[in-house]
């Protein structure tokens, strides 16, 4: 029998994994051994010589090590299959079909599975590997997964690449060929979801909650959707009752999904303002012509891909947070989100007070996270990436 492979971890590495950190960056491997290749599993052993968990080593990637068992486990095929169903029968309490079909079975390293994201829609499966480590055990994990996933009502599991283009990120694992299009449910709400080439797995379901608040606020009101991507917010603001609806994005294709959205549920997008431009240059048009609205919604990209772009994300948000600030009325309702995983719920209130947003009549008075299907482990704080504010 092969001799495992072992990594030996800083003090203060081993103290973050114990609190349940699942990763282990490669400047706090103290000892590695010899041989081995990205996607081997190693030991760790804390500076003591104590096994405390194990991993996937990652020969490259500046994560060295991604923690998927504790020291009394083992990882494996089977471990692995069974971490995916922990976390399928996470979700049984909450899910429901008949409202909602589209939602995330499991979230990667909230759901103690490091890199292995999968979204249904429907009766299609999508899975996102984050890491070349977990792609090794590909085949490995489809075979334990696809019977867990049939047994859900699954026929279609499908491997979206965030490389190359076209039908090429979109590849059948198991079961029938994925459609290119799906139509699903939102708490109540049809989505149309381009699997084939839209963001991420296909849609943006960390956003759920999000759009049923939009909805619930927008009622009588004028809206504007800022970075509106497939429309999901401002299709929840005219199903809400909104006076009138302004989607602004630079990807005019993303426009034409919003309003098939639209149209799935009984809307005509023509009475509504589809706007092909730049969030900030939009913005600052808009003010010298006065223009004014009820609702204004604002989630753009992540302004913060690492922690060295953190004071110029913060500084980016308080100019855009002050532009939207400029063209909300009197009374209006704001809705600032931010999914930057470097930037701090604190860090991003700082980004809303009120020398940023240049008035005094605003208050904080609702701020969400991620929803039931994306669950987060206390200490990794880099899970809570997603913040939402409301104010008025």
């Amino acid at each position: 029998m092969a001799k495992p492979h072992i990594a030996t971890i800083t003090a203060g590495a081993a103290s973050a994994v114990l609190r349940g950190h699942p990763w282990i960056w490669r400047d706090a491997v103290t000892r590695a051994a010899a041989g081995a290749k990205t996607g081997d599993a190693v030991v760790i052993h804390d500076a003591a010589g104590r096994a405390i968990g194990q991993g996937l080593w990652d020969a490259a990637s500046p994560i060295a090590v991604r923690v998927y068992a504790r020291s009394n486990e083992r990882l494996d095929a089977r471990s692995l299959a069974s971490a995916v169903g922990r976390a399928f029968a996470r979700r049984d309490r909450w899910k429901d079909d008949r409202e909602t079909t589209a939602y995330r079975l499991c979230h990667g390293e909230g759901d103690r599975v490091p890199g292995v994201v999968i979204d249904r829609y429907a009766d299609v499966a999508v899975l996102r590997l984050d890491g070349d480590a977990i792609l090794v055990w590909l085949s490995t994990l489809v075979e334990g997964v696809w019977p867990l996933l049939q047994g859900l009502g699954v026929r279609a599991f499908a491997l979206r690449s965030a490389r190359g283009e076209g039908e090429e990120r979109l590849r059948t694992l198991a079961g029938d060929p994925p459609p290119k299009t799906i139509a699903v449910r939102e708490n109540g709400v049809v989505m149309m979801v381009d699997l084939a080439h839209g963001q991420k797995t296909g849609a943006f379901l960390d956003q759920r909650d999000n759009r049923r608040r939009v909805r619930d606020l927008a009622r009588g009101r004028r809206v504007l959707n800022l970075f509106s991507y497939a429309g999901g917010f401002s299709t929840a603001a005219a199903l809400g009752g909104a006076e009138h609806v302004t989607s602004v994005d630079l990807a005019q294709a993303a426009h034409a999904t919003a309003q098939l959205s639209m149209r799935e549920n009984g809307i005509d997008p023509a009475v509504h303002a589809f706007v092909t431009a730049d969030a900030f240059a939009f913005l600052e048009s808009a003010h010298k012509k006065g223009e004014r609205w009820d609702l204004v919604v604002s989630d753009p990209p992540s302004f913060a891909p690492n922690e060295k772009s953190r004071p110029r994300a913060l500084s980016a948000y308080r100019r855009l947070h002050g532009a939207c600030a400029a063209v909300l009325a009197p009374g209006g309702i704001f809705c600032a989100s931010s999914c930057s995983s470097h930037v701090s719920i604190e860090d991003f209130a700082t980004t809303l007070d009120d020398g940023a947003l240049g008035r005094t009549d605003l208050a904080l008075v609702e701020m969400h996270g991620t929803p039931w299907d994306h669950p987060t482990v206390p200490g990794w704080p880099e899970g809570r990436y997603l913040k939402f504010a409301v104010l008025t």
